[in-house]
């Protein structure tokens, strides 16, 4: 890759890593559904002028039933279970959960594509991979209880069915576009519950949670989409989805150093699990060329887009 591919490839990994970080320091005074209105309605503010100005919001919105299903599967219901979840377990813990979501992206391309191929290397490497995410489950199942947990899976099972959608319906559509136009249907869709709460919360909410939505709807969300088509169009989204497997790494980390989270061997095992089995089990024969770099579908090729 080149310097500037090199660049980008680090600045993603560490934005898509810091959003379990975030949303834990957020979530201790602001509300999971008011958090995500934050996000998506900032977000939308600063994406929405590109968009128009690369005049693809227009052909965003022509596909608009299989755009609402991608918001609802790929921000909405997973923003909110995320946030939500991040009240009772660790930010660490949840970024090793989310590392699943390849396996199970996996699993859903076969059972919706019966010519995706499940070679004797895919199925082990599910099998490790889902291993590991069952250790971890298991371990920590006692200690936060059974609804985390099942939001957790909630999330992950989203964040794989949110690029088949684009890959089916959406594949065409401009990248710009399909992000803004999300976003603001986001907004629009967590506004009855959350607007009426603001005034309250922007009374009582301290500097730290406000500070973490902040940074989560302007690094995490805005400027993340801006970055990562940039990388996608320097390095391919072949390469690109690698940042898949080291932003987990960047939530351990940072929970260990700012959150002064536990990182035990249990973490370690079970995010080699993880990581082992996902390169597995979506490893495929490289391209002959890679000249889909702008295809939507690339944009978020595997829920990343915490």
């Amino acid at each position: 890759m080149s310097r500037r591919g090199w660049l980008l490839f680090g600045a993603m990994c560490v934005i898509w890593g810091i959003p379990y970080l975030l949303i834990k320091v957020a979530v201790r005074e602001i509300g999971p559904a008011e958090l995500v209105f934050v996000r998506t309605a900032l977000g939308a503010v600063l994406l929405l002028p590109i968009a128009l100005a690369r005049r693809e919001l227009r052909a965003s919105l022509r596909p608009w039933l299989p755009l609402l299903a991608y918001t609802v599967v790929e921000i909405g219901l997973p923003w909110l279970l995320l946030s939500d979840a991040e009240r009772h377990v660790d930010s660490s813990f949840t970024g090793l959960v989310i590392a699943g979501v390849p396996l199970v992206a996996a699993i859903m391309a076969r059972l919706m594509n019966r010519t995706e191929r499940l070679t004797a290397s895919r199925v082990s490497g599910l099998l490790v991979g889902l291993a590991g995410v069952a250790l971890l489950l298991g371990f920590h199942a006692a200690g936060s209880g059974p609804i985390p947990l099942l939001e957790l899976v909630g999330v992950v099972v989203c964040y794989a069915a949110g690029p088949l959608i684009i890959e089916r319906w959406l594949s065409e559509v401009p990248r710009y576009g399909v992000a803004a136009a999300s976003l603001v249907i986001g907004a629009v869709l967590f506004a009855p519950v959350s607007v009426p709460k603001l005034p309250d919360l922007a009374r009582h909410v301290t500097t730290g949670p406000a500070l973490a939505a902040l940074a989560l709807a302007v690094i995490c969300t805005a400027l993340a989409f801006v970055l990562f088509f940039a990388l996608v169009a320097e390095v391919g989204g072949v390469r690109a989805t690698v940042i898949t497997f080291v932003n987990p790494a960047v939530a351990v980390v940072l929970g260990a150093l700012v959150l002064d989270e536990p990182v035990t061997w249990l973490t370690g095992a079970a995010f080699a699990l993880i990581l082992a089995g996902s390169i597995l089990a979506t490893r495929r024969k490289p391209p002959a060329e890679d000249d889909d770099a702008g295809r939507i579908q690339e944009a978020d090729p595997a829920g990343i887009g915490t």
